[in-house]
């Protein structure tokens, strides 16, 4: 059992972590009024605020696969400060960019920092940590940044309530702040040395970071590892269940169950307040049960499914208004507890799956599939709303039942320390081996 804390430790873990919650302060700082923030920091108008935001974080998406190169070139860490480095720059210059080139100049550079941040930030973890401890970073980072966020609105609304509008730009500042702290922290992690404690990438490459040999294929290998693949599809239908609390949460209780939008914030402080209060608490009982990181991710999508049922329910009997707030909130808790089973497990899932040299190539692979939820969703829940309000919500049920299905019968098809969090101890070799009874006793 020592051994096994030991196993855990991570050479700058506090700095990281650290990092993380100041840069979520940060990004909870401007998020929640992205179009306003935009537009008293540039002083150009709504709608050229949004399609210039829309067209910079499309084409953030296109250059994620370039992110995954430049992670197996240079190493996870590098990029990342290189990351942070530039959404640093990106809000220091924000103020300055009054015109429509400039703010589309620096829009672009900063959307292709963020959307490649999530893949440098999973291969990260994969190059810092192993074994169990890939999950535990995966439940306190996600509890730091919504932590973090609820903090940075916080932080925003009084500046708001101090400067004005003016605030905004000290917002941008401050956040330009706060990415090259965070920058500077992350500086202090150290890699780990994979091969020392004999952990094997999917591909059987082995050595440390940034030396293993690398495969020429590049997203050619990728693409012709079919488990990963199936595990990036069963990722994409729980990523689905992701974006309901933030599209069609507020939707379908104003449109279908005619509720007072009050209930939608009730919602979102319920969830980021689970998130940020007990997920530490439940990835670490998850991980301490032995449990395959498969099967607790299956889990997760399964109580997913759940949450999506009891909203088909509600919206069928549709009771009076404190009922609905009550069965609400009762499935959000639930809701959340799916998310926190499913995210730590499926994170490392996927970073351990992935081959040490081709890391950032599987990772940026993977995380396409939240990103294309994500693009997709808002279409496709208002489209099946306008049908009917329950129909959504049978749409993810399917999709979350769908998804733990993949992910126990991929389970055989993974690597063994991609499936386990912490691997079983090797037989010792002054310890004999069980004879098994059919087999002939040894002479």
């Amino acid at each position: 059992m020592v051994k096994g804390k030991r196993e855990e430790r991570v050479a700058g873990e506090r700095s990281l972590l650290l990092g993380v919650g100041i840069s979520s302060i940060g990004i909870g700082m401007y998020i929640p009024f992205s179009l306003v923030f935009f537009h008293h920091v540039t002083g150009l108008s709504f709608a050229v605020v949004g399609i210039v935001l829309t067209a910079t974080g499309l084409a953030g998406l296109a250059v994620m696969p370039l992110a995954g190169s430049a992670v197996d070139r240079f190493g996870a860490r590098k990029a990342n400060l290189l990351l942070y480095a530039v959404r640093a720059l990106g809000f220091a210059l924000y103020p300055l960019a009054g015109s429509l080139p400039a703010f589309a100049a620096v829009a672009l550079i900063t959307a292709l920092a963020d959307r490649s941040f999530p893949v440098v930030q999973q291969s990260l973890i994969g190059e810092v940590a192993r074994g169990g401890a890939r999950d535990r970073l995966q439940a306190s980072i996600r509890a730091l940044q919504n932590a973090g966020m609820g903090a940075g609105a916080l932080v925003v609304s009084g500046v708001l309530a101090l400067w004005g509008t003016d605030g905004f730009t000290y917002t941008a500042w401050g956040n330009a702040v706060a990415f090259a702290l965070a920058g500077l922290l992350v500086s202090r992690v150290k890699a780990v040395r994979e091969h020392a404690h004999g952990e094997l990438g999917a591909a059987g490459s082995v050595g440390p970071v940034g030396s293993a040999k690398r495969p020429p294929a590049g997203y050619r290998m990728v693409l012709a590892d079919r488990p990963f693949l199936g595990l990036t599809a069963a990722n994409f239908l729980t990523a689905l269940g992701y974006s309901a609390l933030s599209v069609l949460f507020p939707l379908y209780i104003s449109t279908w169950l005619h509720g007072p939008d009050s209930l939608t914030g009730a919602a979102f402080t319920v969830n980021t307040a689970l998130c940020a209060g007990i997920g530490v608490l439940i990835a670490s009982r998850v991980r301490r049960s032995g449990a395959r990181r498969t099967r607790s991710a299956a889990l997760g999508a399964l109580l997913f499914a759940a949450a999506f049922a009891g909203q088909i329910v509600l919206g069928t009997v549709r009771p009076g208004q404190t009922a609905t707030l009550v069965a609400l909130l009762a499935i959000v808790v639930v809701y959340t507890v799916g998310e926190l089973v499913h995210s730590p497990s499926g994170g490392a899932l996927s970073v351990s799956a992935a081959p040490e040299a081709v890391r950032g190539r599987y990772l940026a692979t993977y995380q396409l599939s939240y990103s294309l939820a994500t693009a997709l969703a808002p279409s496709l829940f208002t489209g099946l709303l306008a049908l009917d309000g329950r129909l959504p919500w049978a749409f993810l049920t399917v999709a979350a039942l769908g998804a733990a299905l993949a992910l126990t019968r991929l389970e055989r098809h993974l690597p063994p320390e991609a499936v386990h969090a912490v691997r079983p101890a090797p037989v010792s070799a002054s310890t004999p081996a069980t004879t098994p009874a059919s087999a002939p006793a040894p002479v």
